[in-house]
């Protein structure tokens, strides 16, 4: 249960004045609901994003037709990258809402308009039935599936670590990473299941659609689990002491300009591992290594499950031993471990590919467990979802959504393939200063 109680003066770095959030031991009433109605959002966001991801080839040869099938690949990414460009928009929108008006608001819209544009995509006509404006069709929706993104991922954060008792913020938080992995196995399983079921040219006259036109029955579960979904605790704490703020990206950018800067470079290996090495590297392997497609989509889903299984328990620990000695084991992984990854994934070896992502998903999971609790601390409750929002969805900006294309664009103009392990080295080294200077904030109350 949270409580209020007061405080004198002024609170610094955009805390609430005259109350302070007081973590329990008390499981708040429910809580079980709520991180269900959160998870299962932010798994269909992580469903729509890997879809695009592992269905980019077929993407391309429908939008983007070219004789050179790298040109059309690329031009495919470069749309996946596009729906990022919306994303601080988005942020800022989605704070806003859901910190001047609550968590459950900010939610269920952003819920609702994931929903509708995956559908929409599902449904696009292609090039060789409307030529061009297929294309700045699917740059459009994606876009408009950015912005909706945006709101999801710094919402679902927020929630979970607001219902989690204090010890156990952890464990809570990392639920939002649980179902991100969720999302990716189960977009891996259904155009894992579509590919053994449809040839290629099936798949590039119809088949693509089918997991895009599922994503919107998730969605339609997403948007009932959320309908009946209560605010945090925390957030009622706030309202209730009518200390919630008109303006929270005011706030924000002028109280918690250099909280959302740490965020910003947390996030920065974060992104590039995702979506370089869980996104991207399915193509990577059949398009540049000439791996075997049913193995590598095989071998990813299961990759996928253990990475998945792992999170929860490395959150777990978090709330034992601390954030930062998971936090740097994670991100000094990347500085060390890509370049062998990526030797290991290119030499077409069947045991070496899945030894490669194995080592992958411990490291990364190792930083996604904690990685939830660790960012949402850094923020007070009555602009946590603005600037949280802010720092996270820049960095995914600016090098999430970029890894795949620049991984593709790395490979067309060396020929040396491992040579993308540039992207999450130097991404790892940024990301592991930040966190070396970061205070370790398990023990603290959350603000």
């Amino acid at each position: 249960m949270t409580q209020t109680a007061p405080s004198a003066g002024h609170v610094p770095d955009g805390s609430s004045p005259g109350t302070r959030i007081i973590d329990t031991e008390e499981m708040p009433k429910g809580a079980v609901k709520a991180v269900f109605a959160s998870a299962f959002g932010n798994l269909m966001e992580a469903y729509d994003n890997l879809a695009y991801g592992y269905l980019a080839v077929y993407i391309g040869l429908n939008f983007y037709p070219s004789d050179d099938p790298a040109t059309s690949l690329l031009a495919s990414f470069a749309t996946f990258a596009v729906g990022f460009i919306a994303r601080p928009i988005g942020t800022m929108i989605f704070g806003h809402i859901g910190d001047r008006y609550g968590r459950k608001a900010a939610l269920l819209i952003s819920v609702v308009g994931m929903a509708i544009v995956t559908t929409l995509i599902g449904l696009l006509p292609t090039y060789h039935s409307i030529g061009m404006l297929a294309a700045v069709l699917l740059v459009f929706l994606r876009l408009c599936q950015g912005a909706a993104m945006a709101g999801e991922w710094a919402g679902s954060a927020s929630l979970l670590v607001e219902y989690a008792p204090k010890s156990k913020r952890g464990f809570f938080g990392s639920w939002n990473q649980v179902s991100t992995a969720g999302g990716y196995v189960l977009a891996s399983g259904v155009v894992t299941t579509v590919t053994f079921v449809f040839d290629a040219d099936q798949m590039a006259a119809f088949g693509w659609r089918i997991p895009f036109l599922i994503g919107a029955l998730t969605g339609l579960a997403a948007i009932v689990l959320r309908w009946g979904m209560e605010d945090t605790p925390a957030y009622r704490a706030e309202e209730e002491a009518g200390h919630t703020v008109k303006a929270p990206l005011v706030v924000a950018f002028t109280q918690q300009w250099r909280a959302m800067l740490r965020g910003f470079g947390f996030t920065v290996v974060w992104t590039v591992a995702y979506f370089f090495f869980l996104t991207y590297l399915p193509t990577f392997l059949v398009e540049v290594v000439g791996a075997d497609e049913r193995f590598t989509r095989s071998s990813n889903l299961a990759v996928l499950v253990f990475f998945t299984i792992l999170i929860a328990p490395m959150g777990w620990l978090s709330d034992r031993i601390g954030r930062k000695p998971l936090l740097l084991i994670g991100s000094g992984g990347f500085v060390f471990l890509s370049f062998p990854v990526l030797f290991m994934l290119t030499t077409n070896n069947a045991v070496l590919i899945v030894l490669g992502q194995v080592i992958i998903a411990l490291i990364l999971a190792a930083f996604s467990g904690a990685g939830i609790a660790a960012l949402s601390e850094q923020f007070p409750t009555n602009v946590r979802y603005s600037a949280l929002g802010i720092g996270y969805n820049f960095a995914v900006m600016a090098f999430g959504g970029t890894a795949p294309m620049v991984g593709t664009a790395i490979v067309n103009a060396t020929g040396v393939p491992v040579l993308t392990a540039l992207l999450p080295t130097v991404a790892g080294i940024v990301t592991f200063l930040v966190i070396l200077f970061m205070k370790e904030t398990y023990k603290d109350e959350l603000r």
